[in-house]
């Protein structure tokens, strides 16, 4: 990969994109990443020795691609102030941002070269699961490229309609603290049935981690995996048995669609489109 990427944002997503980088050969003279804070600056630079300046102008000067890796509610008044050096430039723009829409990205710059993504946060340990979203106009090679990107921290898929990554950011953007709720909850069940709190919990987030493998190296049937784990009038069937009593599927299916729904609350609220 040879691109001069800038970002906009250098904390735990950004920092995980630029460490996947970096892991992939691209040439820390190659990176800059624009970030308010000092502190932070400073410890890219001297981890990752890259380029870090509190100038996000300076930052993306004469950058390929430039990822947006700001809050939401930034992101209005981080793009605006670079529309000009953008608009000069005309780079690969990739947001990371959850709920703003390439629309207002385009509207905020004048540059309609973005792409949107959703990451999650196993990223920071090169395991990620990242969904892509790029409007028709955006070319093949800027499309090759916000894959090779985005891949740098793990797996990534396209979605062919940008509203479903209000589905994405329900499902494995925030999927991994459902994940960590599970485990959680069991660990205190196995106390409250005896277990000691130090035992629970290891054994909790070893099988947490053991059957994300097992699923990953699977071919990806998650009914089957459930039911080879599954003995009829077994443990494991009481035990799915309750979850289906107090209707878990409807429980699940329920937090997807808040956390959907909050997802397009926050494009009407930090975005320029309003509902009417």
């Amino acid at each position: 990969m040879n691109i001069k990427a800038a970002f906009i944002g250098g904390g735990n997503m950004g920092g995980a994109l630029i460490r996947g980088l970096l892991a992939r050969g691209l040439s820390a003279t190659n990176i800059r990443v624009g970030e308010a804070y000092e502190a932070r600056r400073i410890s890219l630079a001297g981890e990752l020795g890259i380029h870090a300046t509190a100038d996000n102008r300076e930052a993306v000067a004469g950058a390929d691609v430039v990822v947006l890796a700001v809050k939401p509610q930034d992101m209005a008044a981080t793009v605006k102030a670079l529309a000009d050096e953008l608009a000069h430039r005309k780079p690969l723009l990739i947001s990371i941002a959850a709920g703003i829409r390439i629309g207002d990205i385009v509207s905020w710059c004048g540059h309609d070269a973005v792409v949107r993504a959703m990451p999650n946060r196993p990223a920071l340990n090169s395991a990620g699961a990242t969904a892509i979203y790029a409007p028709a106009g955006v070319s093949d090679s800027h499309r090759d490229v916000a894959a090779q990107v985005l891949g740098a921290v793990g797996t990534t898929v396209w979605v062919q309609e940008e509203d479903l990554l209000d589905v994405v950011t329900a499902l494995s953007g925030s999927g991994p603290a459902y994940f960590f709720l599970l485990a959680e909850l069991m660990a205190d069940a196995a106390v409250n049935l005896g277990l000691d709190r130090a035992s629970a919990r290891e054994l909790a987030i070893q099988t947490l981690f053991g059957s994300g493998l097992m699923a990953r190296d699977s071919d990806g049937d998650l009914t089957r995996l459930r039911a080879e784990v599954t003995s009829k009038g077994g443990t494991t069937e009481a035990a799915v048995r309750a979850f289906d009593t107090a209707n878990l599927r409807g429980i699940v299916a329920s937090a997807l669609a808040a956390a959907a729904d909050r997802g397009r609350e926050m494009a009407q609220a930090f975005g320029n489109t309003k509902k009417t």
